[in-house]
């Protein structure tokens, strides 16, 4: 992974389609496709925390300091993406590279997850 590759979250998408539009009228199917896709996932009906590009930011910053995660930036972005909450759905992300994590990293993940996102039980 070179130092030029930038991670985006579905926030940061929907905004960029949405000023696409704003500028040109219109978009492509394709577009308009990718745009409901990411109006959906960045709001509190896909998994109840609406985000934002900071809060994105702040996840997956924090999750750089998971040992495991520091080797790989790309599944500490698509975790900041899912906002997991529960030990199989870090495990399944992790698991689609082959990557083995501690329980307690897992637990360190989980954690840093509810705290940023604001979570109570």
């Amino acid at each position: 992974m070179s130092e030029e590759d930038t991670f985006l979250d579905f926030a940061t998408v929907r905004d960029m389609l949405l000023d696409a539009q704003g500028r040109r009228g219109q978009l492509s199917y394709e577009q308009k496709a990718a745009l409901q896709h990411a109006e959906w996932a960045a709001s509190d009906i896909r998994n109840g925390y609406r985000t934002e590009p900071a809060m994105f930011e702040e996840l997956r910053s924090a999750l750089l300091d998971v040992e495991t995660l520091s080797k790989h930036p790309s599944l500490a972005a698509k975790l900041a993406e899912l906002i997991p909450l529960h030990p199989e759905d870090v495990r399944a992300v992790l698991g689609s590279k082959r990557i083995a994590i501690d329980d307690s990293e897992i637990t360190a993940i989980i954690d840093i997850v509810k705290q940023v996102i604001g979570f109570t039980e």
